[in-house]
Protein backbone atom coordinates (compact mmCIF):
# COMPACT_ATOMS: atom_id res chain seq x y z
CA UNK A 1 0.00 0.00 0.00
CA UNK A 2 1.32 3.48 -1.24
CA UNK A 3 -0.57 6.38 0.63
CA UNK A 4 1.40 9.39 2.27
CA UNK A 5 -0.08 11.57 5.38
CA UNK A 6 0.75 14.64 4.44
CA UNK A 7 1.44 18.48 5.89
CA UNK A 8 2.17 19.26 9.27
CA UNK A 9 2.12 16.65 12.16
CA UNK A 10 -1.49 17.04 13.04
CA UNK A 11 -5.31 18.29 12.98
CA UNK A 12 -4.34 19.47 9.42
CA UNK A 13 -2.81 16.03 8.36
CA UNK A 14 -4.43 14.54 5.10
CA UNK A 15 -4.14 11.31 2.63
CA UNK A 16 -4.02 12.36 -0.99
CA UNK A 17 -6.39 9.46 -1.74
CA UNK A 18 -5.67 10.54 -5.41
CA UNK A 19 -2.56 9.44 -5.11
CA UNK A 20 -2.90 6.37 -2.96
CA UNK A 21 -2.24 2.92 -4.60
CA UNK A 22 -2.47 -1.07 -3.40
CA UNK A 23 0.11 -2.37 -6.20
CA UNK A 24 -0.51 -0.27 -8.94
CA UNK A 25 -4.33 -0.15 -8.66
CA UNK A 26 -5.41 2.96 -7.34
CA UNK A 27 -6.89 3.29 -3.94
CA UNK A 28 -10.06 4.39 -4.98
CA UNK A 29 -10.88 2.10 -7.82
CA UNK A 30 -10.52 -0.62 -5.34
CA UNK A 31 -13.09 1.49 -3.04
CA UNK A 32 -15.38 1.57 -5.93
CA UNK A 33 -14.82 -2.25 -7.28
CA UNK A 34 -16.05 -2.95 -3.91
CA UNK A 35 -18.56 -0.58 -3.46
CA UNK A 36 -17.44 0.82 -0.31
CA UNK A 37 -17.59 4.90 -0.48
CA UNK A 38 -14.58 7.17 -0.19
CA UNK A 39 -15.76 8.46 3.55
CA UNK A 40 -14.79 4.92 4.56
CA UNK A 41 -11.35 6.20 3.81
CA UNK A 42 -12.01 9.54 5.67
CA UNK A 43 -13.15 7.42 8.34
CA UNK A 44 -10.02 5.77 8.93
CA UNK A 45 -8.17 8.97 8.60
CA UNK A 46 -9.79 10.45 11.42
CA UNK A 47 -9.65 7.57 13.42
CA UNK A 48 -5.90 7.27 12.64
CA UNK A 49 -5.45 11.49 13.36
CA UNK A 50 -7.30 11.06 16.69
CA UNK A 51 -5.39 8.12 17.54
CA UNK A 52 -2.50 10.37 18.95
CA UNK A 53 -5.41 11.92 21.46
CA UNK A 54 -6.13 8.58 23.15
CA UNK A 55 -2.87 7.18 23.28
CA UNK A 56 -1.86 10.36 25.29
CA UNK A 57 -4.96 9.92 27.59
CA UNK A 58 -4.11 6.18 28.50
CA UNK A 59 -0.20 6.69 28.47
CA UNK A 60 0.28 9.88 29.20
CA UNK A 61 2.62 10.12 25.70
CA UNK A 62 3.34 9.05 22.36
CA UNK A 63 6.49 8.34 22.57
CA UNK A 64 6.53 4.80 21.73
CA UNK A 65 5.20 5.44 18.21
CA UNK A 66 7.87 8.01 17.82
CA UNK A 67 10.26 5.68 18.65
CA UNK A 68 9.14 3.31 15.83
CA UNK A 69 9.01 5.78 13.13
CA UNK A 70 12.54 6.97 14.12
CA UNK A 71 13.56 3.53 14.26
CA UNK A 72 12.01 3.13 10.40
CA UNK A 73 14.00 6.19 9.38
CA UNK A 74 17.40 5.30 10.81
CA UNK A 75 17.00 2.41 9.36
CA UNK A 76 16.64 3.60 5.87
CA UNK A 77 19.16 5.74 6.26
CA UNK A 78 21.72 3.16 7.80
CA UNK A 79 20.48 1.00 4.93
CA UNK A 80 21.12 3.42 2.28
CA UNK A 81 17.11 1.61 1.11
CA UNK A 82 16.81 4.91 -0.77
CA UNK A 83 12.58 4.26 0.92
CA UNK A 84 10.30 6.46 -0.30
CA UNK A 85 8.94 7.96 3.40
CA UNK A 86 6.94 10.74 4.55
CA UNK A 87 9.49 13.32 6.39
CA UNK A 88 9.15 16.73 7.40
CA UNK A 89 11.33 18.33 4.79
CA UNK A 90 12.13 21.79 3.47
CA UNK A 91 10.18 23.10 0.46
CA UNK A 92 11.95 25.07 -1.65
CA UNK A 93 9.13 25.76 -4.40
CA UNK A 94 7.51 22.48 -4.18
CA UNK A 95 4.06 22.08 -3.99
CA UNK A 96 4.10 25.87 -4.30
CA UNK A 97 5.53 26.68 -0.94
CA UNK A 98 8.72 28.04 -0.20
CA UNK A 99 10.71 28.42 3.27
CA UNK A 100 8.71 25.62 4.96
CA UNK A 101 9.14 22.21 6.97
CA UNK A 102 6.54 19.97 6.00
CA UNK A 103 5.60 16.35 5.45
CA UNK A 104 5.80 15.31 2.24
CA UNK A 105 6.73 11.98 0.53
CA UNK A 106 11.18 11.82 -0.13
CA UNK A 107 13.29 9.79 -1.15
CA UNK A 108 15.46 8.60 2.07
CA UNK A 109 19.44 7.69 1.78
CA UNK A 110 22.23 7.09 3.50
CA UNK A 111 22.77 11.13 3.17
CA UNK A 112 18.89 11.96 4.24
CA UNK A 113 16.65 13.31 1.84
CA UNK A 114 18.04 12.99 -2.14
CA UNK A 115 14.52 13.95 -3.87
CA UNK A 116 11.44 15.64 -2.42
CA UNK A 117 8.61 13.35 -4.50
CA UNK A 118 6.43 16.18 -5.62
CA UNK A 119 2.63 14.77 -6.15
CA UNK A 120 -0.08 15.97 -8.50
CA UNK A 121 -2.17 16.80 -6.17
CA UNK A 122 -5.81 17.99 -7.22
CA UNK A 123 -7.23 21.11 -5.94
CA UNK A 124 -9.04 19.80 -2.77
CA UNK A 125 -5.68 18.36 -1.40
CA UNK A 126 -3.86 21.07 -2.91
CA UNK A 127 -6.50 23.80 -0.50
CA UNK A 128 -5.30 20.70 2.20
CA UNK A 129 -1.95 20.96 2.29
CA UNK A 130 -2.08 25.06 1.76
CA UNK A 131 -4.07 24.80 4.51
CA UNK A 132 -1.50 22.91 6.56
CA UNK A 133 1.61 25.14 5.97
CA UNK A 134 -0.53 28.37 6.80
CA UNK A 135 -0.68 26.41 10.57
CA UNK A 136 2.70 26.04 10.42
CA UNK A 137 3.84 29.49 9.62
CA UNK A 138 0.89 30.51 12.18
CA UNK A 139 2.62 28.63 14.99
CA UNK A 140 6.33 29.92 14.03
CA UNK A 141 5.24 33.30 13.70
CA UNK A 142 3.51 33.20 16.70
CA UNK A 143 6.70 32.03 18.90
CA UNK A 144 8.26 35.02 18.67
CA UNK A 145 11.55 34.21 18.02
Amino acid sequence: IHAYIMGEHGDSSFVSWENAYVGCKKMKDIMKDNNHPMSDLAEIHKDVVNAAYEIIEKKKATYYGIGVALTRLVKAILNDEQSILTVSTYLSGEYGHKDIYVGVPAIITSKGVREILELPLNEEDQAKFDNSCKIIKETIDGLNI
